[in-house]
Order: structure tokens, then sequence, then C-alpha cells
């Protein structure tokens, strides 16, 4: 069994990826733009701030509750704290699954621009990228796990120049 934390700047491509290997392997997507949505949905005018701690949450009991299940589970989420780490890695450890994280890269402002200008977006999702000192800000801060091998993906080319690599990564033992 596994657990996958995928990381990467919004538009990068870690829902497809996500969504490939979802279909590959069998695992379960905890995506976290669909729980923030129904939490937007939900509790309108809520601060963005709690929004988003209160669908971290949700996701991080979700994901606790397939690996208790003995499902194979992926974290479509960016991973922007140190908590994330901590609390993906515990999770593997509970359940004594192999923890993975998969990055998908795309330092190319414009392209990532036009990816989220042209994507069908939930209310959680941004329509496009503030500036570049927030975007090169976000992709230099993006956190790794120290104490495990972690895979990072060109995510500018094609889904089928690099999949292999990732399902090969995701299964080895490691």
């Amino acid at each position: 069994m596994f657990f996958v934390q995928m990381s990467g700047f919004p538009g990068s491509g870690k829902s497809t990826l996500a969504c490939e290997m979802a279909r590959r392997t069998g695992a379960v997507i905890v995506d976290h733009d669909v729980s923030k949505t129904a939490v937007l949905e939900t509790a309108q005018g809520l601060d963005a701030k709690l929004s988003g701690k209160i669908s971290y949450n949700v996701d991080w009991a979700f994901i606790d509750f397939y690996l208790s299940q003995g499902k194979n589970v992926i974290f479509d989420s960016p991973c922007l704290y140190d908590e994330m780490i901590i609390k993906g890695t515990a999770l593997a450890k509970k359940w004594n699954v192999k923890y993975k994280y998969v990055e998908c890269c795309l330092d190319d402002f414009e392209e990532v621009n036009f990816r989220l200008k042209n994507r069908q977006s939930k209310i959680s999702q941004i329509k496009e990228v503030a500036s570049r000192e927030a975007f090169q800000y976000t992709i230099k801060n993006s956190k790794k796990p120290e104490n495990y091998p972690y895979l990072m993906v060109d995510s500018s080319k094609a889904l089928d120049t690099y999949i292999e690599e990732v399902m090969e990564y995701i299964m080895k033992e490691i």
C-alpha cells in the first residue's frame, strides 16, 4: 500500500497526474480543491485562511479513514507547509504504508497562467498568478520531505513522457 503526497504550484499538473496514477492503481484521490470548495459553498463569506484550515482537517480525516480501510491514497494539494509533510509521513507510518512525494515542477509563469485561465476551475482555485514574485516565492518555498526520497517531474512536458517514471517510483518498495 502507498500514500502519495502531491506537490506543485496551482496549474502545474498535479490533478492531471493524480488522476492518471489513480486510474492505473485504483488509488483514492483526496483533492483539497474539492473539500475547500465544499466548505466555501457551505459557509459563504468564510475567511479564506479559516476555510483552508477546515478543509485541510477534512482532507486529513479522509486520508486517515481511507488508509485505515486498506486503500492506496493520493493527496492532491500544494505542499506549502511543514505541517503537510509531518502529517503525511505520520499517517503513512501509522498505517504502515509506503510514503511517496511527487512534485510537479513547472517554472514557467506564462504557461501556468495560461493553464489557470483555461481550466474549468472550482471556487477555491486561483484564476491567475498575482505576480512573478509570488510565483517564484511559492516555487522556492514548497516543502519536501527530508527523510524520504521524493520525485520531481517536469510537468511542462506531456504526461506520457514522465508517467512511467512516476509509476515506477510509487510502486518501488522504498
